[in-house]
């Protein structure tokens, strides 16, 4: 498939399982997987069925990741990181948004190959915004492409957002304080890459969260780094981590964890 019709893939499967149910999901169809903050609903697994078997019919030698397959069978992940080509799927990123009526969510699929992305994909189904991204050919939205300058290197004009509520509020070093992230890696990295923040801290570091977005952050002159200070990889265990439009915020944020 080439990237536009991967988009389109995106956007047709959004239009048929997830639109039609936002703001009107029914009794019995928002589960917990495996604790009651962790939702699940039957547009995440509708919606990862389609795409994976379009994706594995188009690339029969893949192999796909999806958030919802990996909660039925851990050990694909394993096999995620030992793929020398791979698709990773979150079908709803920000489950809880789109639970509560936020229009803060998002389609996302990554393509890594040799444990490396190459190509990654955002749709934001309500608010009709697409971000697309190869390697070398920069991040585009909607045909736009995206550029946004480096931060300053004062630490305290840093704008940073964490994942864990319990940060909000508290500093990293010379930063902050922090501000919490929009909930969903789908809009949290565009905002990045578009300059409405600096840095992000994640502390979950599941790869279909993070792929597309750090390819994104990384072809507009970002970076992402373990907690560990380390390069982020698709096939990595990492602790933690932090996503920063420069490796100079990234870094100085890290050391100050």
């Amino acid at each position: 498939m080439d990237t536009q019709t991967v988009l389109t893939l995106l956007q047709d499967v959004a239009a048929e399982v997830i639109d039609p149910r936002f703001r009107a999901l029914a009794d019995g169809e928002v589960t917990s997987k495996t604790h009651p903050g962790d939702l699940v609903t039957v547009a995440d697994r509708e919606a990862e069925v389609i795409l994976a078997r379009e994706l594995r019919a188009a690339y029969p030698d893949a192999m796909v990741l999806g958030e919802e397959a990996y909660a039925e069978d851990a050990d694909l992940l394993e096999h995620f990181r030992g793929a020398a080509h791979a698709f990773t799927v979150d079908p709803v990123d920000g489950t809880r948004n789109f639970v509560h009526g936020s229009p803060d969510h998002a389609v996302m699929v990554a393509e890594v190959r040799d444990g490396r992305a190459e190509r990654a994909w955002i749709w934001q189904p309500q608010h009709r915004r697409a971000y697309v991204a190869e390697r070398g050919q920069g991040l585009w939205c909607d045909g736009r492409r995206v550029r946004r300058d480096a931060p300053g290197a004062d630490p305290a004009t840093w704008r940073v957002r964490a994942s864990a509520r319990r940060l909000v509020g508290t500093h990293l070093g010379q930063a902050g304080p922090l501000g919490l992230t929009w909930v969903s890696c789908g809009i949290d990295y565009p905002h990045l890459a578009e300059g409405d923040c600096d840095a992000l801290v994640y502390r979950g570091t599941m790869p279909w969260d993070h792929v597309p977005g750090s390819l994104m952050l990384e072809e507009v002159g970002g970076t992402v780094l373990t907690t560990d200070g380390e390069p982020y990889s698709p096939s990595g265990r990492p602790r933690g981590l932090v996503a920063a439009a420069s490796r100079e915020v990234a870094a100085g944020l890290v050391a100050a964890l």
